[in-house]
């Protein structure tokens, strides 16, 4: 893997506080842009959007364009790893994600090489952005975490209470654990091929962390996330990782920081910054934590906690994000001041 030493985010995986600190956001290519809704218009469907190449690198550097990151994430999907794996995913508008349900891992395709090929169009992508981002901006892949993704496959969809997955794995721990290993093995495959492809820095997104007794924790989302660090690491010894145990309990996140091997850290919005400075910041990068919800209301609310995020963070390893994703209706005048103001250093 090719280091990118100009890149300030990457510098501040590497071990070096920067101030002020890179901004990046995720869900930073989406609905509240109105040159991505000019995309999706053109694309006809969130799905052909994410495996057309010259789609998913245009919606890329849109914010990158008109805000000037620190990084820009690829624009894709974590369901990209159920499809490499032979499963169908559809995407209704107002519907969200869909997938039929199993309850086995038996028949998943298990083929490297057929998933390389599969998604193919996500690593043209991330080429074609290459080539055309400044390299003083990181290019950042990622891939949704074992557990999350798991979650998504035993339900058939999104779940507010992960149900059919947490009693998958308490019934039949050892069928569950087939079904987390060969997805762990397909998304490290994944991770490989994105850094393979240019990716500088890639994030593993466990977005349905929270809610899981201390045992759970342990064995769905630090052990399978740890075994796919290992693997990319395997291959690529320097690959730069960023984890998000989103909605972790504090005690989560330090054994999650301590056990897994990431290079750093996100924290949602309701882990305290000043004791994830104190807790984490001593081991790991710190990713976070602005309530998307602040972004939306702008004015004095939005300089206030960007303020005390920036007085909170000073002198450790820090990348500005948010605790989850942009919202659709944030209007992107807002997101021009977030940056401006993280930029100033206020």
């Amino acid at each position: 893997m090719k280091l990118v030493e100009s890149a300030k985010l990457l510098k501040v995986l590497d071990g070096a506080v920067q101030s002020p600190p890179p901004i990046w956001l995720m869900r930073q290519a989406g609905r509240y842009l109105p040159e991505y809704r000019a995309s999706r218009a053109k694309a006809g469907s969130f799905w052909t959007m994410c495996m057309t190449p010259e789609l998913a690198a245009e919606v890329t550097l849109q914010p990158i364009r008109r805000f000037g990151f620190d990084a820009a994430i690829l624009f894709s999907d974590i369901l990209v790893v159920p499809f490499a794996l032979g499963r169908d995913v559809k995407f209704e508008d107002g519907e969200g994600p869909s997938l039929v349900p199993l309850d086995s891992a038996d028949g998943l395709d298990c083929d490297p090489g057929a998933w390389k090929k599969k998604l193919a169009p996500v690593y043209d992508a991330l080429t074609l952005v290459r080539a055309t981002l400044d390299r003083n901006t990181a290019l950042l892949g990622f891939a949704g975490a074992p557990w999350t993704l798991a979650t998504y496959m035993a339900a058939g969809k999104g779940s507010s209470d992960q149900r059919a997955a947490k009693l998958w794995g308490y019934r039949d721990p050892q069928s569950f654990q087939a079904l987390l290993d060969v997805l762990g093995d397909c998304i490290a495959a994944h991770l490989i091929a994105q850094i393979d492809a240019g990716a500088d820095a890639v994030q593993v997104f466990d977005s349905w962390a929270s809610g899981l007794p201390a045992r759970a924790f342990d064995d769905w989302v630090i052990t399978p996330t740890k075994r796919v660090v290992e693997k990319v690491r395997a291959v690529h010894p320097k690959a730069r990782i960023i984890g998000f145990p989103r909605a972790a309990t504090l005690q989560g996140y330090e054994q999650f920081t301590a056990d897994t091997g990431v290079d750093a850290v996100s924290i949602d919005t309701a882990a305290p910054i000043s004791w994830a400075v104190d807790r984490l910041g001593k081991k790991v990068a710190v990713q976070g934590n602005l309530d998307p919800l602040v972004l939306l209301a702008g004015g004095r609310a939005l300089a206030e906690a960007v303020d005390d995020l920036l007085t909170a963070t000073r002198g450790t390893r820090f990348i500005f994000n948010l605790g989850h994703g942009v919202v659709p209706e944030i209007p992107v005048e807002h997101v021009a001041e977030l940056v401006a103001r993280v930029r100033v250093g206020h």
